[in-house]
C-alpha cells in the first residue's frame, strides 16, 4: 500500500478551514435544528462543513470516492470495489453541537480495503487538531500551531492506580448493555463526554477503556480510530459478550457493531 501521494498539511487546512465555518455557526446567532430520516439532528453546520470538506477533497483527490454522513452514498454494489475511501463526519456530535457543551469533532479518515489508514480529527471549540498516517506517528497541533508528538505526550498522563480504570461513555448514548461491560470492571471512575473526543483520549492516556453497546456508524470512528491504531491502540467487535476482530469499515451495512476501544492489555481488566 502506497499513500505517499496523501499530502497531511493539505488536509489539515481543510479540516481547519471546516472548524472555523462551523465555529462561526457555533458561536453566532441562534441555529435551526432539523430531523433526519432516522430521526437524528442536523444543523446549517453539519451542512456547510460538509459541502466544504467534500468539495475540497475531490479538487485534490478527484479519484477517491468518499463516504459521508451528510452524502446520499453510492450502492454497496459499488462501494464493494473501492480500494480507497474518506470517512467523513462534518460534525460528529451535533447533539453536542446543539447543547453547546463543546464536545464535538469534525473527523476524515482514509480507509485502504477497509482498515484505516490516515485520520484527521478537529476540536473546534478547543483548536485543537489531530492526525495519524500509518507508518508515520500520530500528532496533535494545539491553538497556538504548536506541534506534540502524542506518543511521547501519552507520558504525561499516570492510570491513577492500578485498581482504577478510567472508564469513558458517550454523553448522550449510555445503554443498559454498555452499564452491564462497565459494572464488571471493578472500580472505575466513570467520564462522560461526546463525539469521537472518547477515542483520542484513549490515544492519549487519558482514559483508560472506551465500550460502545449501541448503534455508531463508521464515519464516527474512522478518523480517530486510524490516530489510536498508529500508537498501538484498537477497537474490537465485542459480540455475545466476547471480543472479536478489529472494526472492519466500508461494510455493506455502515452501522459499526458493538466494540470495546482500549491498548490491548486493558481488555484484560475485565473480570
Amino acid at each position: 500500500m502506497d499513500i505517499s501521494w496523501l499530502n497531511y498539511t493539505d488536509i489539515i487546512d481543510i479540516i481547519e478551514t471546516a472548524s472555523q465555518l462551523v465555529l462561526q455557526i457555533y458561536l453566532g446567532c441562534d441555529f435551526v435544528i432539523e430531523q433526519k430520516e432516522d430521526k437524528s439532528p442536523v444543523t446549517i453546520a453539519d451542512k456547510k462543513a460538509n459541502e466544504y470538506i467534500v468539495s475540497s477533497l475531490k479538487t485534490l483527490y478527484p479519484n477517491i470516492p468518499i463516504i459521508s454522513e451528510e452524502n446520499s452514498n453510492d450502492d454497496w454494489e459499488i462501494r464493494k470495489n473501492y480500494e480507497f475511501v474518506w470517512f467523513i463526519d462534518p460534525l460528529d456530535g451535533t447533539k453536542e453541537f446543539i447543547k453547546k457543551n463543546g464536545e464535538f469533532t469534525i473527523n476524515i479518515g482514509l480507509v485502504f480495503k477497509g482498515r484505516p489508514v490516515a485520520g484527521f480529527v478537529n476540536i473546534p471549540v478547543k483548536g485543537l487538531t489531530y492526525w495519524a498516517i500509518k507508518g508515520k506517528g500520530a500528532w496533535k497541533k494545539d491553538i497556538s500551531n504548536k506541534i506534540f508528538d502524542i506518543k511521547e505526550e501519552r507520558n504525561n498522563y499516570d492510570n491513577r492506580g492500578k485498581n482504577l480504570v478510567r472508564v469513558l461513555a458517550s454523553r448522550s448514548h449510555m445503554t443498559y448493555d454498555t452499564k452491564e461491560f462497565i459494572d464488571k470492571l471493578g472500580d472505575v471512575e466513570l467520564i462522560n463526554v461526546g463525539s469521537s473526543i472518547k477515542i483520542l483520549w484513549i490515544a492519549e492516556n487519558k482514559a483508560d477503556i472506551y465500550p460502545r453497546m449501541n448503534g455508531s456508524m463508521e464515519w464516527d470512528t474512522c478518523a480517530a480510530h486510524a490516530i489510536l491504531s498508529e500508537l498501538g491502540g484498537t477497537i474490537l467487535h465485542y459480540e455475545n459478550k466476547e471480543i472479536g476482530d478489529e472494526l472492519y469499515y466500508n461494510k455493506k451495512n455502515l452501522l459499526n457493531p458493538y466494540f470495546i476501544c482500549s491498548y490491548p492489555l486493558l481488555f484484560l481488566r475485565q473480570k
